[in-house]
C-alpha cells in the first residue's frame, strides 16, 4: 500500500538528509510494514506544498509509549 503524507520542511530536509528514519502517524490507515509512504513538502503557513518529494519504505511499526491510537514507524 502507498500512502501520500504531509511533512513540514524541518522534518522533510531531516528524512532528506537520512539523520530522521522513522515517522509517528495517527495510524488512521492501518499502516503495514512493507508499505510506502510518500512524503510531500507542506509549508503550514503557505497552506501549500513545495513540490517536493520523497518515497521511504516502512520496515518496522510499533505503537510503543505512544499516544492512544498512533504508531512509529522506521522508514528506509
Amino acid at each position: 500500500m502507498t500512502h501520500e503524507l504531509k511533512i513540514q520542511p524541518e522534518y522533510f530536509n531531516a528524512v532528506l538528509m537520512e539523520t530522521k528514519t522513522f515517522e509517528i502517524r495517527k495510524n488512521d490507515r492501518g499502516y503495514k510494514v512493507g508499505d510506502v509512504l510518500i512524503l510531500k513538502e507542506w509549508v503550514p503557513d503557505t497552506k501549500r506544498y513545495t513540490g517536493k518529494e520523497l518515497a521511504r519504505k516502512v520496515t518496522y511499526i510499533t505503537g510503543y509509549q505512544q499516544k492512544p491510537g498512533y504508531v512509529v514507524m522506521a522508514i528506509e
